[in-house]
């Protein structure tokens, strides 16, 4: 029987789900929004990392390119995708492609909660001594957890490792693009 644990340590990543499997999923863009009114968006790059944007709710704004990631197949049409931020949030986002569904479970450091003016950037190699200052700064706990279900308003496919799909912050968009529809 296959190892099917998950270890991960600063800069390594084990996927539990062989890359042949998720085929269906990767190179998906989605643009959704939380049942909170919160609008974000997010590309599966590959089977290993993601960007996304966040166009409205705490931390409206902010844009991430290629964060490493966990992603499983948990189904012919759902899939799970999971990471932490160097900021100290921890993320996991399960995406129910048949029901244009996502479910997400976002686990916030107290700092951010507190001033999320300071997460308003794009997460880069560039910024992450910032982005870790701030978490090592604290306070981290009590975590804040936002635990919703979203809806998916947008679906497409980009294929993989598409650097277009997310290349700007959300402000610096047309007009009307995170409010598309398909």
């Amino acid at each position: 029987m296959p190892d099917h644990t998950s270890l991960s340590t600063a800069g390594e990543s084990y996927a539990s789900t062989k890359p042949e499997t998720l085929t269906r999923f990767v190179g998906k863009h989605f643009i959704y929004t939380y049942d909170n009114g919160w609008h974000y968006e997010t590309y599966i790059k590959n089977d290993r990392t993601c960007d996304f944007r966040i166009h409205a709710g705490m931390l409206g704004g902010r844009w991430v390119n290629d964060t490493a990631v966990h992603l499983v197949r948990l189904s012919e049409d759902i899939c799970k995708i999971s990471w932490s931020e160097p900021a100290g949030t921890c993320v996991s986002l399960a995406f129910n492609l048949a029901a244009r569904e996502m479910h997400g479970v976002i686990f916030f450091p107290q700092w951010i909660v507190r001033s999320p003016e300071k997460a308003i950037v794009h997460q880069s190699r560039a910024n992450y001594p910032m982005m870790t200052a701030y978490r090592d700064a604290g306070p981290t706990y009590p975590t804040v957890v936002l635990d919703s279900f979203a809806k998916i308003t947008f679906m497409e496919d980009c294929g993989i490792d598409n650097h277009s799909v997310i290349a700007c912050a959300p402000a610096d968009l047309p007009k009307g693009y995170a409010d598309r529809k398909n």
